[in-house]
Formats: structure tokens, sequence, C-alpha cells
């Protein structure tokens, strides 16, 4: 391991480790360019280290100041960006066309993909999932497993929604 990769690695371990582990995932360094990008491999849930990729990145550009960009990858992906983020998106968007929007019409939901970047795809909740008390275990049980199993690119999904905008959830947090 090179000494940059050593000491990402050590303020990782220092300030994030234990957030990511307590949200049931794993990091660790797998590139250190002497261009100062870092490539960390994301393992476990996809929500794990997402949600903190801004302070994950602060916390390493802090500890190391020569490291200028980092970047999160699934397991076993060469390039972050491959197969492109156009393509991702699209794929994603024809699995939850004809697999998922139809199953949550019932709940008076939609699922839109708003964008794919790095193998993340940027998915928005509509209707009455949007606000929903169990938006995000659709998410996270139903929606990613079934992304994860058909498009092997994936390394995370985000929910971009505005969630305290909706006007009409199916599951407000009155009805649990």
């Amino acid at each position: 391991m090179s000494d940059l990769a050593a000491r990402v690695t050590a303020a990782l371990e220092r300030s994030i480790l234990p957030s990511v582990i307590a949200r049931g995932g794993a990091i660790r360094v797998t590139a250190a360019a002497a261009d100062g990008v870092v490539t960390l491999e994301v393992t476990g849930s996809p929500g794990a280290a997402l949600p903190l990729a801004s302070r994950i990145e602060a916390a390493v550009r802090a500890a190391v100041p020569e490291v200028t960009a980092v970047r999160l990858a699934a397991p076993g992906t060469s390039a972050p960006g491959s197969p492109g983020a156009a393509g991702l998106a699209e794929a994603a968007r024809q699995v939850l066309d004809a697999e998922v929007n139809p199953a949550i019409a019932a709940h008076r939901g939609h699922v839109t993909v708003t964008g794919a970047k790095d193998g993340w795809i940027r998915i928005r909740l509509d209707g009455g999932c949007q606000g929903c008390s169990l938006a995000e275990v659709t998410i996270r049980q139903g929606i990613e497993p079934l992304l994860r199993d058909r498009l092997p690119a994936l390394t995370g999904l985000t929910d971009v929604t505005d969630h305290e905008a909706g006007t009409d959830p199916f599951f407000s947090p009155e009805k649990r």
C-alpha cells in the first residue's frame, strides 16, 4: 500500500468508517493516484456511504491535503464512470418502467430516474410515494435489490425526492 493510500485509510478509520459500518457498509482504498485522486471501494449497503459522500471527501481532504478528489466505486469496477452514465440511467429507466412503476401505481406512486453518475443512479419518487413513510423501505428492500440484480454496473441509489413537499402520501406518518 502506498503512503498516500495508507494515510487515507488512517483518516477513514479515525472519522468515517464507524459511521459507514453502523449503516451496514464498508469502505477501502483501492487506488491512490499521484494526481491526488483517490478511489474508494464501497461494499455492503449502498445507503451506508452515499449519504456521507461529502463528509467522506471532506475528512479525507482535511487529513491528507494532497488529495484533490475522492471517488466512490462498486466492487470490481475499473473505471467509476463506465458503462456510461446515460446508458446506466436509460437501463434503470427501462427496469423501473417495466417492473416497478406498474406495481407502485396501485399506491398512486411513480419512480423517475433523474440522472446517473459514477455508477450512482438518482431517483425521485412522485405521487403517493412522495412523503410516504415507507419510501425508504421501498427503495432499499424493493427497488435497489431489483436494480442491482438487473444492472451490474450499479454502485447505489440516491433518493433526491423532496419528501416534505408531498401533498398526498400513500402512508403518511400518522397512518403508521
